[in-house]
């Protein structure tokens, strides 16, 4: 299950998404008086794994063994699939999953689905070392792995996939008979295998930056095609609020009164960049203009810090003890488009007095260690990257603030609490009213916008490359890739 083009759940291999309005979901009471949710599944007739085995409940079923087997080491979806209570089925086709609580995702709560046929044995025989020995690991060209358009053909770790056409697909006939996806190492190399048509396309899920691909457009705009996809990814700074100025919402507010974020995204990205003024897109569920915003205004600035109880002495911002105000400003070395940016609020910020020094990290300690044990002093910009009508419970709930007691869990890394907060938050999660969700989603944007627990910045877009010949492609803005639907991809024409 995922989300589609149109940022709605969809199940490639099920008849009918799960939903109360269809009947094929319904709330139940557990064995021990809870609530939770069941699902009725019903498998598509015509799919086939890539040797002609079809594709039937068992499958699913070895799927979920797998996702909620602690056995198993370096399981993805361990966690989340624990909202799964069990999984029986009535028939090769149909199946029924009980959910163990209410929540608001729950149409998503299909496991993947494994072929027994092949991987069954493996798993039941050792599930322990069951990621070693799959054979999607030890050989992952076996075609029975695969039930899309597409199975893996030939490949080389580190520099290419070849995919080839499924046989015993049923669906929409892709038009290519294979597709190759190439690992290049740094985005210099991937322009210039573009330029030397050593490769087709650049996907814009990965690939080069936005900058980049603008200045590729304005040296060939006439040679390729250009798209530019709004998305889910967040751009921010993430506060400490730990930190003695940080910790006043006034200074915050001073500080994004301070920069002017709209001329940021005009003259660094040519305005494909969507100013943020939450957490939460314009074209995500839920979102609301409703909220407090922080346009470019010094003067706003002044005031705020000075109700902060800061002042301007010399050109420099002091507090209470006449003390300049110094912040770090972090982020992940070696990404020249958020050293652009980087530049751009320390100058800004310069201009109020206050000084900020750069301190950046490869991405594997800053997301590994320096933000994940809360050892960022000041401000650190980054990405949140999220599903469609995501709570952002993970990154705001004060239970998901990460300690030395909890073993660093949560994403919380601003130490961020606010009971209001925690109760829209609880609250939505369980919350199965679309009309419903969208208030609650708007009071958490609106609370939000209040007390600044990040600097929003702007939405990045997805920065696609694609030769004139090429159509298609659609470009999803999210986290599920347009290479869902490869077999809609075509020659022009055809």
């Amino acid at each position: 299950m995922i989300y589609g083009k149109e940022w709605q759940p969809i199940c490639h291999l099920c008849v009918q998404v799960p939903t109360f309005e269809n009947g094929l979901a319904k709330k139940v009471i557990l064995d021990d008086g809870r609530e939770g949710i069941e699902l009725t599944v019903q498998l598509k007739d015509e799919i086939f794994w890539a040797d002609g085995m079809p594709v039937t409940t068992k499958d699913v079923l070895l799927g979920y063994q797998i996702s909620t087997d602690k056995r198993v080491k370096g399981n993805p979806g361990y966690e989340e699939d624990q909202t799964i209570e069990s999984l029986s089925i009535l028939d090769d086709k149909r199946l029924k999953v009980l959910l163990n609580k209410r929540v608001f995702n729950y149409r998503t709560f299909v496991p993947s689905a494994i072929p027994d046929h092949i991987e069954g044995d493996i798993y039941r025989a050792d599930p322990e070392n069951y990621d070693k020995k799959t054979k999607y690991v030890t050989a992952p060209e076996t075609p029975g792995l695969y039930n899309g358009p597409y199975r893996l053909g030939k490949y080389a770790t580190g520099s290419f996939i070849n995919v080839v056409r499924n046989p015993h697909w049923k669906g929409m006939t892709p038009y290519f008979d294979s597709v190759s996806f190439k690992t290049v190492g740094n985005t210099a190399a991937l322009e210039a295998h573009l330029l030397s048509g050593s490769v087709d396309m650049i996907a814009g899920e990965s690939g080069l930056t936005l900058d980049q691909v603008l200045r590729l457009e304005d040296r060939l705009g006439s040679k390729y095609q250009f798209i530019y996809e709004p998305g889910l990814l967040y751009e921010h700074l993430d506060v400490n609020l730990d930190n003695p100025h940080l910790s006043k919402k006034a200074f915050r507010k001073g500080l994004l009164y301070s920069i002017d974020r709209q001329l940021l995204v005009d003259k660094l990205f040519e305005g494909k960049q969507i100013l943020a003024h939450t957490d939460t897109s314009p074209r995500d569920i839920g979102f609301t203009e409703d909220v407090v915003t922080y346009s470019y205004d010094p003067k706003k600035a002044k005031e705020q810090f000075e109700l902060a109880g800061y002042s301007i002495k010399n050109g420099k911002l002091v507090d209470e003890d006449g003390q300049a105000v110094q912040l770090e400003l972090m982020s992940t070395a070696g990404n020249k488009t958020r050293e652009l940016v980087q530049q751009v609020l320390q100058s800004q910020w310069k201009q109020m007095g206050i000084q900020v020094t750069i301190n950046n990290q490869p991405a594997r300690v800053f997301f590994g260690q320096t933000l994940k044990e809360r050892k960022h002093t000041g401000l650190a910009l980054f990405a949140w990257y999220s599903a469609p009508e995501s709570p952002p419970e993970s990154t705001l709930h004060s239970e998901n603030i990460p300690t030395k007691a909890n073993n660093w869990g949560g994403q919380n890394y601003a130490a961020y609490n606010n009971p209001k907060m925690d109760a829209l938050l609880d609250e939505i999660e369980v919350a199965l009213d679309q009309e419903i969700r969208e208030g609650l989603f708007a009071d958490i944007q609106r609370i939000y916008a209040e007390d600044l627990p990040a600097l929003p910045l702007y939405f990045r877009s997805d920065s696609f490359v694609l030769p004139l010949w090429l159509k298609g492609v659609t470009p999803t803005g999210h986290m599920f890739p347009s290479t869902h639907w490869i077999e809609e991809w075509h020659r022009a024409g055809n």
